[in-house]
This record gives C-alpha cells, sequence and structure tokens, in this order.
C-alpha cells in the first residue's frame, strides 16, 4: 500500500513539509510507504473552463496536475498539505485542486482515502480545512481525521515542531489512514465489493 502527499507551499522543506513528514511517518510505521509530492514555486495556470478533460481525461495544460494524476492512480491513499495564506489555502494548490479533481476527480479518487492538513502561524486554518476537503467529500473519497482538525502551527519548521499537540495530531492522522488501508484491504480480501454506481444525475435551480 501507498500513499502520496502533496506539499502545497513553494517552500520544499518549510512548515507544511515538516507536517506532512510527521504524517508519513506514521504510515510508515504502519507499513504502509509514502511519497511527498512537492508542487514547488513554479506558478500553476488556473482552470480554462475549455472542457478537453471531458474528451481526453487529461488536462490541456501539461505541467504538475498531469504529472501527478499519473501517480495518483497508483496509490491507494491520498495526502493534500496547503500553508494558510490569508485565512485559505494557497495560491498554488487551490490552482492544482481545481483542475485535479475537475479532470479526474471521481474516475481516480472515488474510494480511496484522503485527508487535508494545514500549516499556519496563528489563524485561517479551520477555513482552509474546509475549502480542501471539499474537493474530497464532492469525489466520494473517505475523509480521514485526527483527534482534532489536521492543523499544525509555527513560522518556521523548528516552531512546527515544537507545537507538540500539532505534531501529535499529524501523527494521528498517519495511524488512522493506515488503519483505515488495512481495514479497506481486508474487506477486499473478504470479497466485499465497493458499493454500485448510479448514472449521476445532474440538476439546477432554473425551472
Amino acid at each position: 500500500m501507498k500513499v502520496l502527499l502533496v506539499n502545497g507551499s513553494p517552500n520544499k522543506e518549510g512548515c507544511t513539509y515538516t507536517a506532512l513528514t510527521e504524517v508519513a511517518g506514521a504510515l510508515e510505521s504502519a507499513g504502509v510507504s509514502t511519497e511527498i509530492f512537492q508542487l514547488g514555486a513554479e506558478p500553476i495556470e488556473g482552470c480554462r473552463d475549455c472542457s478537453y478533460c471531458r474528451k481526453m481525461k487529461t488536462c490541456v495544460i501539461e505541467d504538475k496536475v498531469n504529472e501527478f494524476a499519473a501517480l495518483a492512480s497508483g496509490v491507494d491513499g491520498l495526502v493534500f498539505g496547503s500553508p494558510v495564506h490569508f485565512a485559505a489555502a494557497s495560491g498554488s494548490i487551490t490552482s492544482f485542486m481545481d483542475r485535479l479533481f475537475f479532470s479526474c476527480g471521481m474516475r481516480i479518487f472515488a474510494g480511496k482515502p484522503g485527508a487535508v492538513v494545514v500549516s499556519c502561524r496563528r489563524g485561517g486554518s479551520t477555513a482552509a480545512l474546509d475549502q480542501l476537503n471539499k474537493y474530497l467529500s464532492i469525489s466520494q473519497m473517505p475523509i480521514v481525521s485526527s483527534q482534532y482538525w489536521n492543523m499544525i502551527h509555527g513560522i518556521t519548521p523548528d516552531e512546527v515542531l515544537q507545537d507538540s499537540e500539532g505534531v501529535q495530531i499529524m501523527r494521528t492522522l498517519g495511524k488512522n489512514m493506515a488503519w483505515l488501508l488495512h481495514c479497506l484491504q481486508a474487506g477486499a480480501n473478504a470479497g466485499i465489493e465497493p458499493p454500485e454506481k448510479e448514472r449521476r444525475i445532474f440538476t439546477n435551480f432554473i425551472r
């Protein structure tokens, strides 16, 4: 089993990365392999609403989104991490998630456990968590939680590691995800099939 973790910060080994390594360490201790995917500091273009992905099953823009989608199709769980900017997720991960989930959301992610974590100096963490969790919930992903909201505080990696409660939250999140992955594997081995998918119904409020 493998979990792919996304560092949505432009800082390669900053606070968000530090939080994700705590999650990854707990997963590894439970026998689940991990990989951290770095978005980096290069700009990530927003969705063009061109509908190319509806026909081709991939985004028309060749960048980190398609690279990640290719990796994500072969893993068992996902964790998306972001710093908090103005009480919201970073601009990079917002554009990344918009395009990723629009181009291949349920097709790749449905049924795979997912989680989000945020790193902040002080406030805005719950708003950012709410924003990112919506991508998972609309794609039929079981959302993995911890003993508290998945947040950690500090403005340097050293400060993050001093947030003992935040570090424990990250460890607990990793343990909970590993437990759920093992449960899903046991269920599959016992012959339990995923829910049968219904044909999607689309409605709007114009009558």
